[in-house]
């Protein structure tokens, strides 16, 4: 039974011993695993390697080989606790700080190279500190707190990415995040007190825009009616006017009418005098005229009774002085 057991031992060995060398590789850090958005930098007695690795399990020599990962995706830093002293002496503080950065997978051994990988606390972190307090020196408290505060992000990324484009390229500054500094409170009382006032002020400033307003409102809305009724009162101006014209035009036509009628009558009464006269000159002959005097005569016989017989007058002025007749009692 024991040879059994001394030929069996050998049969294992060889999986113990690699299972335990697996072990000892791990625990001792030869298998590695670089997270995702982060690259494997590698250092071998001091010196840092060229290559580098992307996301996944991969495996170093142990005791020799150190790793580290680099996050090349967009992260943000906090810079916190920045003391700064205006131009006017005050000490302020920063309390807090944050910068959007996004670090290039291309440039990340040559920066890493240049400031290790702790390269954020020399453009970040340092360099944040760094302009803060010149930033604060070239102004007043009025400037850093009040006037320039809303354009202080706006410099700090001009500024930081800049200097990164020069000593550092590959490097992004995206963005730049500023709370408002800590100020004595003696001081934050007194902007405090202004704030009130300025507040008091808008206050009073936007009652008497509205005031303003609601009077603007009011007079537009009087002009508007005001136009309204004029606009009325001319259409019905316009309409009496329209009117008068038509009867005018209508009283016009009728009197052109009747007149045009009149002179018609006129017209044809003259026509016919003028032909009644053509016609009485053609039929009034001298002839004629002594045969109706004969007529006439004939026609007006008298009986006189009495003693004596009155005298005859007769004149025919179109038969002459031959045609005259005297009678004598």
């Amino acid at each position: 039974m024991f040879a059994t057991a001394v030929t069996v031992v050998p049969k294992f060995l060889p999986c113990c011993c690699a299972f335990l060398l697996l072990m000892s590789c791990r625990v001792e850090g030869g298998l590695h695993k670089i997270p995702e958005g982060h690259i494997g930098i590698y250092y071998r007695g001091g010196a840092l390697l060229d290559g580098v690795t992307g996301p996944g399990y991969h495996f170093k020599m142990p005791f020799v080989t150190q790793h580290h990962a680099v996050q090349v995706t967009i992260q943000t830093d906090k810079v916190t606790n920045i003391p700064c002293g205006t131009s006017g002496g005050t000490i302020i503080r920063f309390d807090n700080v944050e910068v959007v950065n996004q670090l290039s997978a291309d440039a990340a051994h040559a920066i890493v190279k240049n400031y290790t990988v702790n390269y954020d606390k020399t453009w970040i972190y340092d360099k944040i500190h760094h302009e803060i307090n010149q930033f604060c020196s070239r102004n007043t408290l009025q400037e850093v707190f009040i006037d320039k505060f809303d354009r202080l992000d706006e410099i700090l990324t001009g500024t930081l990415q800049n200097d990164i484009d020069v000593y550092a390229p590959g490097l992004m500054i995206i963005a730049i995040r500023v709370t408002k500094p800590r100020i004595p409170q003696d001081i934050l009382k007194n902007y405090e007190k202004i704030e009130a006032e300025k507040t008091r002020l808008k206050i009073a400033e936007q009652t008497q825009r509205l005031v303003e307003k609601e009077a603007e409102t009011e007079r537009k809305r009087a002009v508007i009616e005001a136009d309204k009724e004029a606009m009325v009162a001319a259409i019905h101006l316009n309409r009496t006017l329209a009117e008068k014209l038509n009867a005018q035009r209508i009283a016009t036509i009728d009197n052109e009418i009747q007149l045009a009628k009149v002179k018609a009558e006129a017209d044809a009464e003259l026509y016919r005098a003028k032909k009644e006269a053509e016609a009485n000159m053609l039929r009034l002959t001298p002839e004629y005229l002594q045969l109706e005097a004969y007529r006439a005569i004939a026609n007006n016989t008298k009986i006189y009774f009495g003693e004596r017989i009155p005298n005859i007058f007769l004149d025919n002025s179109g038969a002459g002085t031959d045609g005259a007749l005297l009678a004598n009692p």
